[in-house]
């Protein structure tokens, strides 16, 4: 066999094994212990959703799926540890609103969420409500604007950038209220002060909020959705209390880092889209205060840089930026 038919066939020998690679990868996986990263504190909604989708995980893959919470800085350290890890689909992050707002609000992030992680699967969408401790005097948001105006008021969140942040310097734009921001490391932690008479109020994302405002120890203002909420009725939105322009629904997401083989991406897609599909699954979801979604992997692509949009152009708007 001469040189020339030698280099031929070698050609065609690793041009058929590429193309034999990428099913042969998805079908191996995952055949070991698969994490998820929350970028928040246990007991918020990001960690509640990343333990739903666990647990459903390890019984479709007979495969160990642990919850690492990795806090702290609005996000970005759990974000940047999954951004950095091997992209081989073994790390995921819950990525959230607040994923879309850290890409225009933090000038030097350790990593670039466009170029770093690839949005795989929708979870969620979430309304937001402010909320108040049980014994405040506030009863409106009204009240709240002319109480701020009278003494020192805080506002507890997630963290700078989280969405209970920037809901907050939407209202104070929106309203002239005079509320100190205070930024804790998770939505958790935010509510607990609130809880404890701390602070005086937050922009909660409402599947944090529900048990306590169903237990009756936090009464809810406003909702930032459209309509108003089935399980509050009474509570008014945003718009009807006289502050259409704050308005946010957040969401929730799997994403993994950049370079994860698409066949692998594509896996994953298909099995969380089963599970967010699956009727007790939903029912436990909507139950939670989440909305159940479930997109393909374009769509979901689409979707994140289009919010990463919507956020850059009100944090642009609004001259906002990180304390």
């Amino acid at each position: 066999m001469d040189a020339i038919c030698k280099a031929t066939l070698a050609f065609f020998i690793v041009a058929g094994s590429m193309v034999t690679a990428g099913p042969a990868v998805a079908q191996g996986y995952p055949n070991r212990v698969v994490k998820i990263v929350v970028p928040f504190a246990p007991g918020g909604g990001t960690d509640v959703m990343a333990r739903n989708i666990a647990q459903k995980l390890y019984e479709a893959w007979a495969q160990p799926v642990v919850v690492e919470n990795r806090t702290g800085a609005g996000g970005i350290i759990g974000a940047d540890a999954v951004a950095k890890s091997p992209p081989d689909g073994y790390t995921f992050l819950i990525g959230t609103t607040t994923t879309a707002i850290n890409a225009s609000l933090v000038v030097k992030s350790p990593y670039d969420m466009q170029r770093d992680l690839q949005p795989v699967a929708m979870l969620s969408f979430y309304p937001m409500a402010a909320v108040v401790p049980a014994a405040s005097p506030v009863r409106s948001l009204q009240d709240l604007v002319a109480l701020s105006h009278k003494q020192a008021l805080t506002a507890g969140s997630g963290g700078n950038g989280t969405p209970q942040h920037l809901v907050l310097e939407m209202f104070k734009g929106a309203s002239g209220a005079k509320i100190l921001h205070i930024p804790y490391k998770g939505g958790a932690p935010a509510l607990v002060a609130l809880l404890g008479a701390q602070n005086d109020v937050v922009f909660s994302l409402w599947p944090e909020c529900l048990p306590h405002v169903k237990a009756g120890k936090l009464r809810a203002l406003a909702v930032t959705t459209e309509t108003r909420l089935a399980q509050i009725a009474d509570v008014p939105t945003m718009a009807e209390a006289g502050f259409a322009s704050v308005k946010a629904t957040g969401w929730q997401g799997v994403m993994v880092r950049a370079g994860t083989p698409k066949e692998i991406v594509a896996k994953i897609n298909a099995e969380v889209s089963s599970i967010m599909a699956v009727p007790d699954m939903k029912a436990r979801i909507v139950e939670q205060g989440f909305m159940p979604v479930t997109m393909g992997v374009g769509e979901t692509e689409k979707f994140v840089s289009a919010d990463v949009e919507r956020w850059g152009k009100i944090i642009r708007d609004g001259n906002i930026k990180v304390e």
